[in-house]
């Protein structure tokens, strides 16, 4: 895999196609156990029916090796591809039956992560280089990792992991801490030196009164491009900035270009159209028979 991979767990991996296989195996592939012969040998492609950026090639290859421990993958190619329409993105054989009863589950992982990468990879290129592209933590329950790691695959950043490894002081913060200064410097007492320091600001005022508070990054809420720039006048070199909120494919490049250093969108994980990915039987021993 590329130098884009962030650390994965694989015990944490395992664990989660463990749980996706038995959530929809079962007690068995019923349909399957009475149709292929538990020794036919058959082979597959797994075929793009659309364009797309594919991720999470590792993640079917174990699928269908955790059904078959002697099953041959063969990705045509890596996570962070382009594939075209009609090209064949892997190949896999082994006992027919169990790349049958893996299909689904790893076609879902296939297409939820492509989906991401793709609309990632869109987004990246509609900003034209001029600024990062940035995850939220706005992920499916369980798959942050995985996630996270298709938004790397189509060529965007990780924001933060989760709620233990850097402070993002949000709206509902600076209400029980009363200001955004009061707010930092609470933070600021307990862990300055330790970790980033990023806030929240909805307004130009709270984005000058952060930077003044020695925020290390402060985050323009729903700001339009023109209330973007009044407020990086303010900040100066004070601090990074990151845009975020209402961001889409249409204004993402009006927003690059106000000279924020970030932009990070939601829309990456909990909207990314799965995309268009089936497996197809190319070749199996015959018709068989279900004795032996």
């Amino acid at each position: 895999m590329r130098n884009f991979q962030i650390k994965l767990s694989s015990h944490k991996i395992k664990n989660i196609i463990k749980t996706a296989l038995k959530e929809d195996i079962g007690s068995g592939d019923v349909t399957t156990s009475a149709i292929v012969p538990s020794t036919m040998k058959g082979s597959c492609r797994i075929v793009a029916k659309e364009r797309l950026v594919v991720a999470g090639l590792f993640i079917a290859e174990n699928v269908f090796r955790r059904l078959d421990g002697s099953a041959v993958f063969t990705a045509g190619f890596r996570d962070g591809d382009r594939v075209k329409k009609g090209e064949t993105i892997a190949s896999v054989s082994g006992r027919l039956a169990a790349l049958l009863a893996g299909e689904r589950v790893a076609l879902n992982f296939l297409q939820r992560l492509s989906g991401i990468a793709t609309l990632t990879a869109e987004f990246v290129k509609r900003a034209g280089g001029r600024v990062k592209i940035l995850d939220t933590r706005k992920t499916t329950p369980c798959l942050r990792s995985l996630e996270r790691y298709a938004v790397r695959a189509g060529g965007g950043l990780n924001h933060r992991s989760g709620l233990y490894d850097s402070v993002l002081i949000k709206d509902n913060h600076i209400k029980a801490a009363g200001s955004v200064a009061e707010a930092i410097s609470r933070v600021n007492k307990k862990y300055k030196g330790r970790v980033l320091v990023e806030t929240e600001a909805s307004t130009v005022e709270e984005a000058g009164e952060a930077a003044s508070a020695g925020a290390d990054i402060i985050m323009l809420d729903n700001m339009t491009p023109a209330l973007i720039k009044k407020a990086l006048k303010v900040i100066e070199e004070g601090a990074l900035v990151e845009v975020s909120g209402g961001v889409t494919l249409s204004n993402v490049r009006s927003l690059a270009a106000t000279g924020a250093d970030f932009i990070s969108i939601g829309a990456l994980t909990h909207s990314a159209p799965a995309m268009d990915i089936s497996m197809e039987v190319t070749a199996h021993e015959g018709k068989g028979s279900k004795r032996g």
